[in-house]
């Protein structure tokens, strides 16, 4: 088996989504001032590679720490997106079943805008099916920028979890086993939490 890590690196300057916090890290402590190393950080909840609990859009839907871990490791199925137009429908997900983990890979660079986006039916068709776990190799599963999010209503709304900003998902396709675990941090009440990201490719 073979781990392949999906996460973008998190360092000062680091693309954001418009409006986010921008990322800083820095020596707070020194060893050659305070005998140890320690950085400071300063990030959003939705900085690089991260995921969406449904708290993201509704004070009343789940947080973080509500949703049950296998919203966040499970096996996975990869859908080839790239080069397929601005649009990603509902027919790129008709073999798609339950109780996977789905990856897009649009192939698009990261932090960059104006990125391929699911459109809400292709949302909820895969709610249809039973997916509660879907990620991008974008900022986000609704186009950036955007005024309105019909991808991430639907999504979310079904308590599913959204992993965003995956990093080389490109080097799935093909592969016939793959697990994915995608851990946030235990942030109390949490609306989101960046996650390091790695799959298990047999």
């Amino acid at each position: 088996m073979t781990l392949l890590d999906l996460s973008a690196p998190i360092e000062s300057g680091m693309p954001v989504y418009p409006g986010d916090p921008e990322v800083s890290v820095g020596p707070a402590l020194t060893v050659a001032r305070d005998g140890v190393n320690v950085l400071g950080l300063h990030l959003g909840s939705h900085s690089g590679t991260h995921v969406d609990a449904p708290f993201h859009i509704d004070d009343s839907l789940p947080t973080l720490d509500d949703l049950p871990l296998e919203r966040f490791h499970g096996p996975a199925t990869v859908v080839d997106a790239r080069g397929r137009g601005p649009t990603i429908g509902p027919e790129f997900f008709e073999e798609v079943r339950a109780g996977v983990i789905v990856l897009v890979v649009t192939g698009w660079p990261f932090g960059r805008q104006g990125h391929p986006y699911l459109t809400a039916e292709a949302a909820a068709l895969l709610v249809e099916r039973g997916v509660r776990t879907v990620g991008i190799d974008a900022f986000s599963v609704d186009p950036t920028p955007a005024a309105e999010f019909p991808a991430h209503e639907k999504l979310l709304r079904a308590h599913a979890v959204i992993a965003e900003n995956l990093y080389g998902l490109d080097r799935l396709i093909g592969a016939r086993e793959i697990e994915v675990s995608m851990f946030p941090l235990r942030i109390t009440g949490g609306d989101g939490s960046p996650v390091r990201a790695v799959a298990r490719v047999g």
